[in-house]
């Protein structure tokens, strides 16, 4: 199959449609919902340390990473402690996405050498920028579909437009939306790593939404919209390649932030009314032990260990394993032992979470 070639952004006309324009409102009103009840929570970390995960999971389920909550909520990226090689890999996704988020709330920006930074991280090595010729992209049955720029000339001065068109607002007059779904296929037709490219393009969304304040936190389920519609996804991809008909491809990404911004919505305010179940049991159970920054513990780590009320929490050893215990014969916990550790799980937490990936 024959290269195809890109254009330098903004440069595809008026793609802008009145559908588009439409779904549009419904999209940035679930958003800015979203960001209204993230911001309610007492603690935002608690979100983009559980959510993050979360995203980071689905994310690697569409190349084919599978990881179970079990295993990844029992691993630790701090110790570097992983249940599993898939664990793993989505602990890198995740960490490379909360890095990326630090680096955009510093900087307002998200650069080339951020976007290179990151898939460093999710591929845990500096590879960098391709620079040798022969990747192409396959269809299920081995077909070549697409062939990405070659020359690692043409990679470079495509992703440096890419970031010139994601930091500077003024190159057009598109919703931040639309630019989102056009940075998305742009990374993803540039295709400019060996490896982790999808994986690094869906950071790069939930970023840009950072970065444009249209979310306070990286908190979008995005990816298990996109892994409920795979095929489509990859569909839609190629035809925009093929025929320069952006609409659908707007319409898909657009309908699937509003349908995850609602679902997102809903979760943060079950997790929520969670906590405030937690707080109200322990201070009336169990005062003598009751903190908010034990409440942001047991709902930061699903499966909360010794260690981490230590670190957390500045108590000794002693007192960590008797607040937990004692959280356990409230029955807000279940204990479990995994080799030499003992884990505690959030059973309710847990089940939130694993409703939404179901």
């Amino acid at each position: 199959m024959q290269q195809h070639s890109l254009s330098f952004l903004p440069d595809l006309g008026d793609i802008e449609t009145i559908l588009v324009l439409k779904q549009l409102a419904r999209s940035h009103k679930a958003l800015a919902e979203l960001k209204g009840v993230a911001q309610g929570m007492p603690n935002q970390n608690i979100l983009i340390n559980t959510l993050s995960l979360q995203e980071a999971k689905d994310s690697s389920e569409i190349e084919n990473i599978i990881t179970t909550q079990d295993d990844l909520y029992r691993s630790d990226y701090q110790s570097q402690q992983f249940h599993s090689l898939a664990a793993k890999e989505v602990h890198h996704y995740a960490n490379a996405l909360r890095e990326g988020y630090e680096r955009v709330q510093l900087t307002r920006l998200l650069t080339s050498n951020d976007i290179q930074t990151i898939q460093g991280n999710i591929e845990n090595n500096n590879a960098g920028f391709r620079k040798s010729l022969g990747t192409v992209l396959k269809d299920q049955n081995g077909q070549v579909i697409y062939t990405p720029p070659q020359h690692p000339d043409d990679v470079v001065k495509l992703m440096d437009n890419l970031s010139t068109f994601i930091n500077d607002d003024e190159l057009c007059d598109w919703d931040a939306l639309t630019k989102m779904a056009v940075i998305h296929h742009q990374f993803e037709s540039i295709h400019p790593f060996y490896d982790g490219n999808g994986r690094t393009g869906r950071v790069i969304n939930i970023l840009y939404l950072v970065q444009q304040e249209l979310l306070d936190t990286p908190i979008l389920y995005l990816s298990r919209y996109i892994n409920q519609h795979k095929q489509q996804y990859y569909q839609l991809l190629q035809t925009v390649r093929d025929t320069g008909d952006w609409e659908d491809w707007l319409m898909f990404i657009l309908v699937g932030i509003e349908q995850t911004a609602k679902q997102t919505t809903q979760l943060v305010l079950a997790i929520k009314a969670l906590m405030l179940s937690y707080k109200q049991a322990l201070r009336q159970e169990a005062p003598k032990i009751y903190s908010q920054d034990l409440i942001n513990n047991l709902f930061r780590h699903p499966y909360t260990k010794i260690d981490f009320v230590v670190t957390e929490l500045q108590v000794t050893r002693q007192t960590a394993s008797r607040y937990l215990d004692a959280i356990v014969e409230l029955k807000l916990l279940s204990k479990f032992k995994l080799g030499k550790d003992n884990y505690y799980l959030n059973n309710q937490l847990f089940e939130l979470f694993s409703k939404v990936s179901q």
